[in-house]
């Protein structure tokens, strides 16, 4: 079982395998119709397509994030759709680095299958290397999803709220440092970040080559921010809880598990006027 992620050499082992699901995550923030154009395009053969928009988000109601995690129900129906059944082994990917494919990764790990992991390289290498493409639209044949929900797994904004200050909740935002110091938001309401958090961007997980760096790098990384906080007292924050799933894999990579996820974020945080903002640098590595 992979569970973190799978290199470009296993996943052409098993294009035929079908105990294999692979999902194209593919997707661009400026336009949302860009992923499944180049899906449509060119895709690792067999593979399915995944709309950061429109599957792996839920109905925006303007307080809570530009992408809300979908309800319970609808995450079940879509992967059953994907033919993710038990014991299927799910590979996501997208462009290159990992932030889109990580979450559906942590999605699905939420619904309790823990048999995901994210294409290493992603799409750029895979056709760097001359591995099998096709193009048009995909499906697999539907099945039963039956994982449920992990509740211990997320925190929502009045949890987070209620725990501000606490010594036992270290939260780490995944934006880049400008935007997590209030410099510059081009996306939300508000500049800044949720007081006393600390910042690890995302793109520190990875490699010149958009690959993810190696574990023991990964864990020194970690380390050095998180010092001796458990990782069961450490939540991951973002924009709107896509980077940051980028953070969790890279830690469980690193062999860090059971840290939470704030879906909403930044986004969701600072939509609320009543919810406090801090600016300024904070603990980074």
């Amino acid at each position: 079982m992979h569970k973190t992620i799978v290199s470009s050499e296993e996943l052409a082992s098993h294009l035929d395998d079908p105990t294999w699901a692979i999902v194209d995550c593919r997707y661009d923030l400026s336009d949302d119709a860009w992923g499944e154009h180049q899906y449509r395009a060119s895709h690792i053969a067999g593979a399915v397509y995944a709309s950061l928009g429109h599957d792996l988000s839920g109905p925006r109601d303007g307080r809570n994030g530009r992408h809300p995690l979908p309800g319970h129900d609808a995450m079940a129906t879509t992967f059953g759709l994907w033919g993710i059944a038990p014991g299927v082994q799910v590979v996501t990917y997208d462009q290159e680095n990992g932030m889109f494919a990580s979450r559906l990764w942590w999605m699905l790990r939420y619904m309790s299958h823990d048999c995901v992991a994210v294409l290493d390289g992603g799409f750029k290498k895979w056709t760097a290397e001359g591995r099998p493409t096709r193009g048009g639209i995909e499906q697999r044949a539907a099945a039963m999803f039956a994982g449920k929900p992990r509740p211990s797994m997320r925190l929502t904004a009045n949890q987070v709220w209620a725990r501000l200050g606490d010594p036992a909740l270290t939260l780490v935002d995944a934006r880049g440092p400008s935007r997590f110091e209030g410099k510059e938001e081009p996306l939300d309401r508000v500049a800044g970040h949720i007081p006393g958090a600390k910042n690890h961007f995302y793109q520190w997980n990875l490699a010149p080559d958009g690959t993810l760096l190696p574990q023991r790098a990964l864990r020194e990384k970690f380390d050095r921010l998180l010092g001796q906080t458990p990782p069961d007292q450490v939540a991951l924050y973002c924009g709107s809880g896509v980077s940051a799933c980028h953070n969790l894999l890279a830690m469980e990579h690193a062999g860090l598990s059971g840290m939470k996820l704030y879906p909403g974020s930044w986004s969701e945080w600072s939509a609320d006027a009543d919810k406090p903002v801090e600016t300024g640098a904070s603990q980074r590595q």
